[in-house]
């Protein structure tokens, strides 16, 4: 299952700068909130042996790693599944943005902010 979470956006602020002066802050809590909702709820459906995969586009520690450690710690019946064990299976070579989570940035990759977390049930 794909979990593309709404989030702040900030991994596009390179080809829409002006989106930096429309955030609040108290958006970043409450989008917190909600990425941890949708991932619960997503996380329901995954079928033991399956796989969970949280997408997000910021550059913010919060809305990423924070996020799919805070998922982990909550949801025993799941572990991470290392993005460079899957982009070596399904690619080849070597992940070009980590080895336990997959992080994209503008500065290193040319890209816009990426962020995935591929997380495994558990076998009963």
């Amino acid at each position: 299952m794909f979990v593309d979470v709404p989030c702040l956006g900030t991994g596009t602020w390179r080809r829409n700068p002006d989106a930096k002066w429309r955030m609040r802050p108290e958006d970043l809590n409450e989008l917190l909130e909600r990425q941890q909702d949708i991932l619960r709820s997503a996380a329901r459906l995954v079928r033991p042996g399956g796989r969970l995969i949280y997408a997000t586009c910021p550059l913010l520690c919060e809305e990423d790693e924070m996020q799919a450690e805070a998922f982990l710690a909550a949801e025993p019946g799941f572990s991470v599944y290392p993005v460079a064990r899957a982009w070596e299976e399904t690619i080849g070579g070597a992940s070009p943005g980590g080895e336990r989570y997959l992080r994209l940035t503008p500065a290193r990759h040319g890209t816009d902010g990426f962020f995935v977390a591929i997380f495994e049930r558990r076998q009963k």
